[in-house]
């Protein structure tokens, strides 16, 4: 059976979309991932696993939220490989004596994940104009300074400037209005909140 002109110009859509969105935002879910699992080749497969997850569920993914989206998904794929790999380890080894509490301290909590995502765009939209600019291309998307610098037509300096201001910016709201979020282990902040 012939595929109708249609849905071919539907799929090559979908692949063009598809493709600017790994563009956008490979970096910074890559970044993301490897500070997670340390290994870059490892960190490199997880990446590919979350965007094949996206293609697999394209027609799931609310797309004005694909960020938090990959960021969620790239996280849960991250951690669910750091479990398998240390369980490996406890079973080469006798050894080591892992405990099935240090496996649990990392299981995945998508709501409290959701949140702080939430938590992230909120103290993002408070920003002023600029500073939401350069934290969103340097953080959201992974960009160097000089980039973004070109982009904004301002000076690197200016940018890291913004982006330490617009980093202290977004602590301070969190502390001010979350004060237990600290205490909670936000470990999605310091993604985005590390220099």
């Amino acid at each position: 059976m012939e595929a109708k002109p249609q849905e071919i110009n539907h799929s090559a859509g979908r692949f063009l979309t598809f493709e600017n969105y790994y563009q956008k935002y490979s970096q910074a879910v890559y970044a993301n991932i490897r500070k997670l699992v340390g290994d870059p080749e490892l960190a490199q497969d997880l990446l590919q696993d979350v965007f094949v997850s996206l293609w697999e569920n394209w027609g799931k993914v609310d797309m004005e939220r694909v960020a938090n989206w990959l960021f969620v998904v790239s996280y849960n794929k991250s951690v669910t490989c750091l479990k398998k790999r240390l369980r490996e380890r406890t079973e080469v080894s006798d050894e080591i004596n892992f405990s099935e509490e240090l496996l649990e301290e990392t299981t995945f909590d998508e709501d409290l994940y959701s949140f702080k995502l939430s938590l992230l765009e909120e103290a993002i939209e408070k920003l002023p104009t600029r500073k939401r600019q350069v934290f969103r291309l340097c953080r959201m998307e992974g960009r160097s300074a000089d980039e973004v610098a070109e982009i904004l037509g301002i000076s690197a300096v200016s940018v890291k400037d913004y982006l330490k201001q617009a980093t202290r910016s977004i602590k301070n709201y969190v502390s001010q209005y979350y004060p237990n979020a600290e205490a909670a282990g936000f470990l999605l902040l310091t993604f985005y909140l590390s220099a």
